[in-house]
Order: structure tokens, then sequence, then C-alpha cells
């Protein structure tokens, strides 16, 4: 008797720790399907609390919709864990700003204040390059659609240094140069390597409309996308990246990889150093 009361309780022992190791009966695969960001739309609406956890859009009327509370909840699992720039005080100061009751901050998906990075390879002259494209949204009649916005390419780079002051005192034309008909335009164009000098000071580069030569003129050929990240400036005074994490754990999917408190002047920068847009 003593013998089957003790499997009686270890078979309930067992049933109890299966149970426990499940997420309100889903086991632990699907407990992490569930809980990771398998999109980025779902990153949007699960920062805003707009869905619940199981992927079931919430209504407006819902009393879960937006609420402040449960998205402290939900935020903290939103980084990712395993790194420090995501991690700390930095994180809680995010956190209590985009949920403070008197002005939450929301993300909205067409709000054209985000940008998407794209890592790809081309073909150039028989070998493989990389290339960094940038898109943003783009109103369009009553919908919007995803638009190249730049191009980074290091032999775009390579074509444009950073000038040298001291080349620009040599290389110039003389301001009665209308006078002799511009002969000295021969001079200047003679040699391609400084050509860019006889522009305005304020001259940039537009790497975009180098790279659409490129593609028109059959000099570079797309071969593969290499990776996706975004980078999000909508919220007041901070900056976020967000990547995509293939991991086992809860932990996964789409998450917060990096975190940036900057006053917006400061963040006018930082999109042009990123050369997400705009002139290089």
């Amino acid at each position: 008797m003593r013998r089957i009361i003790s499997i009686i309780i270890l078979v309930f022992v067992v049933i109890s720790f299966v149970n426990a190791q499940s997420l309100n009966g889903f086991s632990d695969d699907e407990s992490t399907l569930y809980a990771m960001n398998k999109q980025v739309g779902q990153f949007v609406h699960r920062f805003n609390m707009e869905e619940d956890n199981y992927g079931k859009l919430l209504a407006q009327t819902d009393n879960k919709y937006r609420d402040n509370e449960l998205r402290r909840k939900i935020l903290p699992g939103m980084f990712d864990n395993y790194n420090p720039r995501t991690s700390g005080n930095l994180k809680k100061y995010f956190i209590n700003d985009v949920t403070n009751e008197k002005v939450p901050v929301y993300l909205n998906f067409l709000d054209n204040n985000w940008y998407a990075e794209v890592s790809a390879t081309f073909m150039i002259k028989g070998r493989e390059e990389s290339l960094i494209l940038f898109l943003t949204l783009e109103e369009e009649n009553l919908g919007s659609k995803w638009i190249l916005s730049n191009v980074y390419f290091r032999n775009f780079s390579l074509l444009f240094p950073k000038v040298d002051s001291t080349e620009q005192t040599k290389h110039f034309l003389h301001p009665q140069s209308h006078e002799l008909d511009f002969m000295n335009l021969h001079k200047a164009l003679e040699n391609s390597g400084y050509v860019e000098l006889y522009a305005s000071t304020n001259y940039q580069p537009d790497y975009l409309t180098l790279f659409f030569y490129m593609m028109k003129t059959n000099q570079l050929k797309f071969k593969k996308i290499d990776s996706v990240k975004f980078h999000f400036f909508q919220i007041n005074n901070w900056y976020f990246e967000l990547s995509f994490f293939d991991r086992d754990d809860i932990n996964s999917g789409w998450l917060i990889s990096n975190l940036v408190y900057v006053n917006e002047t400061d963040k006018q920068e930082l999109i042009r150093t990123y050369k997400l847009c705009g002139a290089n």
C-alpha cells in the first residue's frame, strides 16, 4: 500500500512539474513562440499594448488596450536582455517616460521618423560588394510605401573623401574667369580627382543618385539581402535600434538592441551620422 501511495505522489509531482514548465497550458516551445515578436508590426502593437501575449489584436474598447500598467510589465521583455546597452537604469528611465500616465508615448507605424537599414550583397565587376540601403515610409494616396532614402557604399566614400582645407585653396576658378571665356576650365577638369572642389563649399555628393546610375548602367547587380534592422527616432529625447534575435529562449525575435538618450537637436546630427537620409 505504501508503495502504491509513493507512486501516486511521484506521478502527481511529475505532472505538477510539467505544468510549471508551461505557460497557461502551452509547452516551453509554444510559450517562446507566443512571447517573441515575430514581426516588426507585432513589436509596435505590443510596445503600445494593442495586442495580447497570444498575438490577438485588442479592440479599443478592451480595458487592456494601451493600458500603461500592463505596458510596464511587458516592455522590459522587449529589450535585448543580454546587452548592457539596453539594461540598467537607462532602460528604466525609458520605460517610465513612455508609460507616463499624464503623457504616455506610443509608436506610430505610419510615422516616417523611423528608418530601415538593409545590408545587401551586390555584384560589381564580377566581385561581391556589401552595400547598406536605408528606407523610410512615405504617404501615398490613402496609404503609404517604403522608399529608398539613402545608400552607403564604401567605394562612394573613397570617391568623395573629406576635403582638406589646403586643397580648396589650390583648386578654384579665378573670379575673372569669365573674361577669359572660362579657358581655365580645361585645367580644372583635366584632373578628375579634384573636380568636386570646383563646386560650392556646401556641396555634398548624392550617394543615392550614384547608386541609381550604377544600377541603370548595369554596373551594380543585386544579389541578396544579408540583414535588416531599424532605427526609431519617434520618441522625444530617445533613439533606439531594433534588431532580430534568433534564440531558443523567451528573449528572442525583434528586440531593442541599442538605446540612447539624446536631445532633439543632437538627434538630427545622429541621423546625419548614420547617413539615414539626405546628403552624405
